[in-house]
């Protein structure tokens, strides 16, 4: 990408060589002189040096020219290897402050790292920044670009391996035998069906089974897989995850004090990888896979009681959608719509009170368009669409739970629980609670 041109509020800021700075190179002449004040304002403003004449800004190397009375043109003759330019690196750093970044400075800047900015941040690029700027506060120079990829990568592998010993100890050794069952580990640590598997499939065809799609009827594959569309099908296979999930058993908080980012990294790791790679995964790291398996079902129980929730207001909302539109479709054709009404109860005053005298026969049948039919359709319309309707709607409503949705919405009760600080929900909350030991005594 094209770097923006410096604006002389910038050029002033961070590249005006100032009093105390001008001794240094006052002894200094020509080429080395522009030299060594451009080394000197770039290492003051980004803690290290530069690689080659092509960090400097032109900007930059003009206006430090006029202020050393060299002309800029002159940097060309400026060595960048050598003896001169070692010595100017080491006047720089002694009048700074900073010193050379060593073995034993490396290994306490990657601990650093480890335990204050990867344990939450996953990501190189925002690692390295961190670390750079730890350098500057340290006044260190960094490494090389090179090591300083190494320091980030090596970081990331210790907090990784500190917090998977530190939750696969949360976890406890139940839980933790229930994690690896997932993929086929034994509790001695091995494939449980390793041999059954070789012994069916022979020892090549083992590994390329496994490469495959996992088995459909798996407890992990139950846990991986999405919901369906709304139905009371898919609804009960969301309440048996849910339910397969709680069978694991793990413990509360399990998971308070890590970052949401980090944890659903894990849980995508977990996702995509396959069980033959989570078993090896087992065989080298069982912290690692017992880690990456917790993160995976505490994510999915999160998600599929979001999807449970979300099946219930659905299966609510079709039940009573379909409830209407199938006692719409049975009375639609019980009544004609009368237009007019709006002027129906005009005419008929107007002509009542034209011959108040009169019979309703000879008066206000007469005075509507259609007669005592029309009237008769009207009467029609206002009973179906009025209390008879929403009676109608009620009973086929109570007969469609009762004669499908019960059974799922019982046991969707049943494994959600429901709260509100609100008062005015408290009777819904008290019902649902009364359904749930019911069907609990039922059951």
């Amino acid at each position: 990408m094209e770097r923006a041109p410096l604006g002389i509020d910038d050029l002033v800021e961070h590249w005006t060589v100032l009093e105390d700075e001008r001794d240094l190179v006052s002894g200094k002449r020509g080429a080395t002189r522009l030299g060594f004040a451009l080394l000197l304002k770039f290492y003051t403003q980004h803690g290290r040096f530069p690689r080659g004449r092509a960090e400097l800004p032109d900007e930059a190397v003009e206006h430090v020219a006029r202020q050393m009375k060299v002309p800029a043109a002159g940097l060309g003759l400026y060595e960048w290897s050598g003896s001169t330019i070692e010595y100017h690196r080491t006047q720089i750093r002694e009048h700074l402050g900073y010193r050379v970044c060593g073995v034993a400075d490396a290994d306490k800047l990657t601990d650093w790292l480890a335990a204050n900015v990867a344990h939450a941040e996953r990501h190189p690029d925002r690692v390295r920044e961190e670390l750079l700027a730890q350098c500057r506060r340290d006044r260190i120079e960094p490494p090389a670009a090179a090591r300083v990829t190494r320091m980030v990568r090596s970081a990331l592998h210790i907090a990784e391996v500190t917090w998977f010993t530190r939750i696969a100890g949360r976890v406890g050794a139940a839980a933790q035998a229930r994690l690896l069952g997932l993929v086929g580990v034994a509790e001695d640590g091995h494939a449980d069906s390793d041999i059954d598997r070789e012994n069916a499939f022979g020892p090549g065809d083992v590994e390329e089974r496994d490469d495959g799609e996992e088995d459909s009827g798996s407890v992990l594959a139950l846990i991986k897989a999405m919901p369906g569309n709304v139905s009371l099908e898919s609804m009960l296979t969301e309440i048996g995850k849910l339910n397969a999930i709680r069978a694991i058993g793990l413990p509360a908080g399990l998971f308070a004090d890590v970052m949401p980012k980090v944890l659903a990294g894990w849980k995508a790791r977990a996702m995509v990888e396959s069980p033959s790679h989570l078993r090896r995964r087992a065989a080298s790291s069982p912290a690692g896979a017992v880690t990456l398996l917790a993160a995976l079902v505490a994510e999915r129980e999160r998600e599929v009681t979001d999807n449970l929730v979300d099946l219930l207001i659905a299966t609510v909302h079709r039940i009573g959608a379909r409830a209407e539109r199938k006692v719409t479709e049975e009375l639609v054709n019980a009544f004609k719509r009368v237009s007019g009404k709006e002027n129906l109860l005009f005419t008929i005053a107007d002509a009542a009170l034209a011959a108040p005298d009169g019979t309703v026969r000879h008066v206000v049948f007469p005075a509507v368009r259609g007669g005592e039919g029309t009237l008769r359709e009207l009467v029609k319309e206002f009973k179906t669409k009025g209390p008879i309707y929403r009676r109608t709607v009620q009973t086929t409503l109570k007969a469609s739970y009762t004669g499908h949705y019960r059974r799922g919405l019982i046991e969707l009760i049943g494994v959600l629980e429901f709260r509100s600080g609100n008062s005015v929900h408290r009777p819904v909350i008290e019902a649902l609670e009364l359904v749930r030991r019911k069907a609990n005594a039922a059951y």
